[in-house]
């Protein structure tokens, strides 16, 4: 599939800021999944550093505003050739061992819910276990959008019950970590399978390491792993690690954020 991208990120703030820098993880890369056709990110007047490629695989670029403003926008665009690999992640060049993901974070700490939940996967292979875990958060919390924020925890969204993907990838995370299993938070997009409903906006789910297989990904929320429809992009330890654009800002606040993404399959 030929999916094409065009996001849109538009910062504002309330008063002019002097300087803004800007970390960018907004660069998908070449799996046996996916192949990159062309891509670019664009923010007006900004002075863009070298592209280096971490020990996880993610391409990550630096990017600094030396100038008064009152806000500035982000404009990724681009065009790939996804394929369905069942969820496995091969080909991505990475350095950095699978042990590194069992660390927890604020966002993905577990409690006795999460690990009592850990403690239930049934399987008698690595696939099926990680499978039965995916299955069993999917079916722990209800998807409503506007019932959590960006600093909801895993913990906070298991007992509200309602959320949306960033809260069922950080509760996945934290019980496989829980059960002993390396897991990852994924940005990307995700391509409607229904013509006639709107785009998903940016996406996000899990990747579980599963022994004799590698990565393998797990869209908690729609009760899938990912396939052609889907666009990987980067990988963190949780959202706020695996960020597209992360900021930081000379004077004036925090900004405000508008965001317009439109991800569609191209006429073959």
């Amino acid at each position: 599939m030929i999916v094409t991208v065009r996001h849109l990120t538009h910062y504002t703030f309330d008063q002019t800021v002097r300087a803004v820098a800007l970390s960018l993880r907004a660069f998908p890369v070449d799996t046996d999944s996916q192949s990159i056709l062309d891509w670019n990110v664009k923010i007006d007047g900004a002075t863009f550093g070298s592209q280096f490629t971490d020990g996880c695989g993610n391409v990550l670029q630096s990017a600094s505003i030396f100038r008064s403003s009152d806000g500035y926008t982000v404009e990724i665009t681009g065009r790939a050739e996804t394929r369905d690999t069942a969820g496995i992640l091969r080909g991505l060049k990475e350095k950095t061992a699978p042990q590194v993901w069992c660390r927890s974070t604020d966002l993905t700490a577990s409690d006795a819910a999460i690990r009592k939940i850990a403690e239930r996967i049934k399987g008698s292979t690595p696939l099926d276990r990680a499978h039965d875990l995916a299955t069993r958060i999917g079916e722990a919390i209800a998807y409503e959008p506007g019932m959590t924020e960006a600093s909801t925890t895993a913990i906070e969204a298991l007992k509200l019950g309602k959320g949306v993907c960033q809260d069922f990838a950080h509760i996945l995370i934290a019980a496989a970590r829980a059960a002993g299993m390396p897991a990852r938070y994924v940005t990307g997009y995700l391509v409607s399978r229904d013509p006639d409903l709107p785009h998903e906006a940016s996406h996000a789910w899990a990747e579980l390491w599963v022994d004799g297989l590698g990565w393998v990904g797990f869209d908690a929320a729609n009760h899938c792993c990912p396939d052609e429809y889907y666009l990987r992009m980067a990988s963190g330890a949780d959202a706020v690690d695996a960020a597209p654009i992360r900021g930081a800002y000379r004077g004036g606040t925090q900004p405000t954020m508008s965001v317009d993404v439109a991800v569609q399959q191209a006429a073959q």
